[in-house]
This record gives structure tokens, C-alpha cells and sequence, in this order.
């Protein structure tokens, strides 16, 4: 599996909005749990948004619910993270992450490189 997703997502300020984007190949989105996380500094990383490889269910962090959106483009291979509403807690960096028939995107196998956003007061 390879990712190719952007070092840098953004500067913006809180209540703005963000789309990372994550470029993928080497698998099908069917077969993969494909999740988002993020790690702020001196926190661990937080899973904050993961698709079932099963039934394609969607789940939310508590703390992103209302506010992100996970999505998927079969046709150009990319992972998104539609960002909305943000606030300066969400600065962190970010990774797309995938996991082959997983269902709730912990224990994760591979991994892009993450995309570092920051949401300014």
C-alpha cells in the first residue's frame, strides 16, 4: 500500500474549514478499514474517524462528530477529511491510515505520513 498525502494541511482560523485530501494506491477501498487520526504534541494519537471494511459503517471521535467528515473517491484512489468549524484544539498532525477487512480501525497496518494542520485563535 503506498500514501501519498501532503506534509502540509493549512493554517486557518478557528471556525474555518480544511480538506485533506490523501492519495492512494495499491489497494481497494473495499477491502480496507480506512480511518483518519491525529497526534497534537505532548498527546497521544486519537483515532477521529474510521470506515468498516465490512459494511462501510462510518464512526466519529466524540470530539470531531458534527464537524469532520471522512469520505472516499474510488475514481481517483483518494482518502478525505472534510474539516469544518474548526477550533485551535484540532491543531495536530494527521494521518490516513488503512487495515485490510478491519472494522474499527485500531490496530492499523499501514500508514501514510502525516499532514500537519494548525487552527490559529
Amino acid at each position: 500500500l503506498r500514501f501519498s498525502c501532503r506534509r502540509w494541511g493549512g493554517l486557518v482560523q478557528a471556525g474555518g474549514s480544511l480538506r485533506l485530501p490523501c492519495a492512494t494506491s495499491g489497494f481497494t477501498f473495499d477491502d480496507y478499514a480506512i480511518g483518519w487520526f491525529r497526534q497534537a504534541p505532548g498527546k497521544e494519537r486519537e483515532r477521529i474517524s474510521c470506515i468498516n471494511s465490512y459494511d462501510r459503517s462510518i464512526k466519529y471521535g466524540d470530539s470531531v462528530k458534527g464537524r469532520f467528515t471522512i469520505s472516499t473517491d474510488s475514481r481517483k484512489n483518494t482518502v478525505y477529511l472534510q474539516m469544518n468549524s474548526l477550533k485551535p484544539e484540532d491543531s495536530a498532525v494527521y494521518y490516513c491510515a488503512a487495515d485490510f477487512l478491519g472494522t474499527d480501525c485500531y490496530g492499523m497496518t499501514d500508514w501514510g505520513k502525516g499532514t500537519e494542520v494548525t487552527v490559529s485563535s
